[in-house]
């Protein structure tokens, strides 16, 4: 009885990345994929740490070939890397050395030439990803997904936003080591029409050049972080076809200010490790979230589940939400930042709204250190505002029970690749403060 299964690519004429201002096709791409493939050593486990996006998709295809699982750790730092190593007996696969890193890497090989290439198949049910949360409310946790489950969750949001039928070239600020980034860059051009950027720009003049240089229809894959700081630089940008956003709440204003610039629709999409991405809206038209084909959201006591074509089984929300019957939903903000000091109820969301919403304010955050001692902290940065401005301006927008003790000014926070505030090192730069105060 054969076992059921997928391409690894879809087939298609269109190309699947532009690299060096080139087009890159598939049947190049299927070579570079076997070369890769017949180079790599026998281990189980790979860990990709390939910054090129083209090279990253190569050594992924070439993992899934060799039926070797990839590692996707939550950040490139040496110690996050060498403790997910050292856990799993994992090599490390790279296109370039690793600043700080102390182990051999393993070079990724290509293929010198090229022709006809039959586009293999992938059991759906071999394990194709480890993926690791960001660590954002804690330790780093890994989520094993098969490559039937990233095929099935791809096909969902390819149909959601039509590049299934409709070809994107394809922008990102997000490094594809991340679920939101891996769904949205490398699978949308491994199973669509679609081809992706080799680029990993990250400064607005490196975004604004990177994507004037790619075709059109073209979409911009980014963050709230990262489209702030584009809105903000003063720059003429080229039109785009659509901007997908993800990883964190996107404020209503910022996305109206991007849809100026770039003449074109924001997508914000949902999701979580656990689950990738399951619903999208766009926030300028219309508040709701809407699920993707399948997918739907159940009670569980307090909390909520959704459950999914692509998933093994339901997944509780960490948010909590408003779900009507015509499968919309509101997001109320997550359960964590959900806040009760003296009686009085807020969310670390909407306090985080109203600090960066104070003109001068660049960027920050609220944090509760203790929930037992009910005391918030602010990390902020603010060139041109000192501390007692700053409580001022946020004594104008909040209860008093609110106002930050210790309110730590910051040239800039430790945000991951992808935009995300990981707890303890926000914990350690407070504690920082305090011990130097």
């Amino acid at each position: 009885m054969s076992v059921p299964s997928s391409p690894l690519i879809r087939d298609s004429a269109h190309p699947i990345a532009w690299r060096g201002g080139h087009a890159v096709d598939r049947e190049r791409f299927l070579a570079d994929v076997r070369a890769a493939a017949t180079a790599l050593p026998d281990n189980p486990h790979v860990i990709n740490l390939c910054h090129d996006r083209y090279h990253f998709m190569v050594a992924f295809a070439a993992a899934l070939l060799r039926g070797q699982l990839s590692l996707l750790p939550p950040s490139r730092a040496p110690e996050v890397i060498d403790e997910i190593a050292d856990e799993y007996d994992a090599y490390c696969l790279s296109d370039g050395p690793i600043e700080g890193l102390n182990r051999p890497l393993h070079p990724l090989r290509l293929a010198k030439t090229h022709g006809p290439e039959n586009i293999p198949h992938i059991a759906n049910t071999q394990a194709a990803i480890l993926i690791f949360t960001s660590g954002s409310t804690g330790r780093a946790q890994g989520y094993r997904k098969t490559w039937g489950q990233l095929v099935t969750g791809t096909t969902l949001a390819l149909q959601r936003f039509g590049f299934d039928e409709h070809p994107q070239h394809l922008l990102a600020t997000v490094p594809p080591q991340h679920m939101y980034g891996l769904e949205s860059t490398v699978l949308y051009a491994m199973l669509g029409p679609n081809a992706v950027h080799a680029g990993h720009p990250f400064y607005p003049e490196d975004i604004r050049a990177a994507l004037n240089h790619l075709p059109r229809p073209r979409t911009l894959v980014t963050t709230p972080i990262h489209l702030r700081a584009m809105t903000r630089a003063g720059l003429r940008w080229p039109a785009a076809d659509a901007l997908l956003c993800a990883t964190a709440p996107l404020d209503g204003g910022l996305a109206f200010d991007a849809e100026r610039l770039f003449e074109a629709p924001v997508h914000e999409i949902y999701g979580f490790t656990e689950a990738g991405a399951v619903a999208s809206r766009e926030p300028v038209r219309n508040p709701c979230w809407q699920l993707y084909e399948g997918m739907r959201l159940t009670r569980a006591g307090d909390d909520w589940q959704i459950e999914g074509p692509q998933l093994e089984r339901p997944q509780t929300l960490s948010d909590r939400i408003e779900h009507d019957r015509d499968g919309c939903f509101a997001l109320l903000g997550r359960k964590a930042d959900l806040l009760n000091i003296a009686g009085k109820r807020t969310t670390l969301s909407e306090l985080n709204h109203r600090l960066l919403s104070i003109e001068g304010v660049i960027d920050g955050c609220f944090i509760q250190p203790d929930p037992e001692r009910e005391r918030l902290a602010a990390l902020v940065v603010a060139p041109t505002l000192d501390e007692a401005i700053l409580l001022r301006l946020l004594a104008r927008r909040m209860d008093p029970v609110f106002l930050p003790r210790p309110l730590v000014r910051l040239s800039a926070l430790p945000r991951t690749d992808t935009g995300k505030l990981p707890r303890q090192a926000l914990l350690s730069l407070i504690d920082r403060a305090r011990l130097t105060a």
